[in-house]
């Protein structure tokens, strides 16, 4: 079924000004029959203004009625008089132009530090191509000589979960344990502290003398 547009507000709706069952409401909705029920008791969804399905088109009053009269008949969803957007489908993830010329450090960084991860991976991990992962592999290269290997994560080309569950399927399915190795954090070592100088010490006694 059609995901219908605002459904606890839908169903608010629905519960306020019809006589349908929590399950047919629930079920148009995509919501438990029992979080209907909280929204009739008042307990789900306060502060939600009540969308009327009939006026978005997503319900007629005749499917309302039909469905009124028998609680095991289940609404469907009113054909759109309008052509909706298609949903997007997975592909290429978009990056940016000023990150574009980051990926090749991100394949070096990855490629030093994650063998185990294979060229289709990386090419959906971090959005490049595999022409690009290979030329990096065998340094060849157009830029090789001024690469700097650089964590995607830091750079901002993936994220730190989608790098975890790659790591863990390539070493799943090379045979190793499937297991993250510990992080070790890196500590800068603290400057050492200039030895204080003291204040010279200056002799007075001349100067008292003089004076008595």
């Amino acid at each position: 079924m059609t995901q219908v547009l605002m459904p606890k507000a839908t169903a608010v709706w629905l519960v306020e000004n019809t006589t349908l069952s929590f399950d047919q409401i629930g079920e148009f909705c995509g919501l438990h029959a029992l979080e209907v029920q909280g929204i009739a008791d008042g307990e789900v969804a306060q502060g939600i203004i009540g969308a009327d399905p009939t006026l978005n088109g997503q319900l007629t009053p005749e499917e309302i009625k039909r469905c009124e009269g028998d609680p095991a008949l289940r609404l469907r969803v009113a054909k759109a008089k309008i052509p909706l957007p298609l949903p997007r489908t997975k592909g290429p993830r978009y990056t940016p132009t000023s990150k574009r010329q980051d990926k090749p450090d991100a394949v070096a960084w990855l490629v030093r530090h994650h063998p185990e991860l294979s060229d289709s991976q990386i090419s959906k991990l971090i959005g490049t191509t595999k022409t690009t992962i290979a030329k990096v592999r065998d340094r060849s290269h157009w830029n090789m000589a001024n690469l700097r290997p650089r964590d995607p994560v830091l750079l901002g080309l993936c994220t730190q979960t989608d790098l975890n569950a790659a790591i863990l399927k390539a070493r799943k399915a090379a045979g190793k344990p499937a297991t993250l190795d510990p992080i070790v954090p890196v500590v800068e070592p603290l400057p050492e502290e200039e030895p204080r100088q003291e204040a010279p010490k200056h002799d007075y006694s001349a100067f008292f003398g003089a004076k008595n």
